[in-house]
């Protein structure tokens, strides 16, 4: 294997609809994933969270990346609109993940959230959904060579 199993190329989805909040959630995930030595190789900014799955599909086609970081923010309004919002975009982005075989993890704030509690949680959400996507990334390589190794009763973490 020529790369180091603790190299990691990330992605980043983040959704436009929010943006005071997801301009926070950006900026932080991109210094958090430096500080664990992750390299963002693209950023896919997408109107909505809705369209959060068609992005994350778009690189996991065309580019060869560890993980991608889906970021938004889905603030409660009058309706149930922001309920079917993050549940249909959490639904479809687990199932990318594991269609493609690539670590995707979820850095949405809601269902449920007001503005105000959206603003408060918005670079524990980026950073959480960084780390998680660079954790999973390098267990997922480390399961892999181990796996394919033969090796037997051992523990990924």
């Amino acid at each position: 294997m020529s790369e180091k199993m603790d190299e990691v190329k990330l992605a980043i989805v983040v959704s436009e609809f929010n943006y005071d909040i997801t301009r926070v959630m950006l900026e932080k995930a991109v210094s958090h994933a430096r500080f664990l030595g992750a390299s963002v190789e693209a950023v896919y900014k997408v109107p909505g969270t809705f369209d959060s799955p068609f992005a994350v599909a778009e690189i996991l086609k065309n580019m060869k990346v560890d993980a991608v970081a889906v970021l938004g923010a889905v603030v409660k309004g009058e309706t149930e609109h922001d309920e079917v919002v993050a549940h249909q975009a959490a639904r479809k982005i687990l199932d990318l993940g594991i269609q493609y075989g690539v670590p995707v993890t979820l850095g949405i704030i809601g269902p449920g959230a007001s503005r105000d509690e959206a603003i408060e949680r918005a670079e524990e959400y980026a950073a959480r959904a960084v780390e998680a996507a660079v954790k999973m990334a390098r267990r997922a390589k480390s399961f892999r060579s181990k796996a394919s190794s033969g090796e037997r009763g051992f523990t990924v973490e």
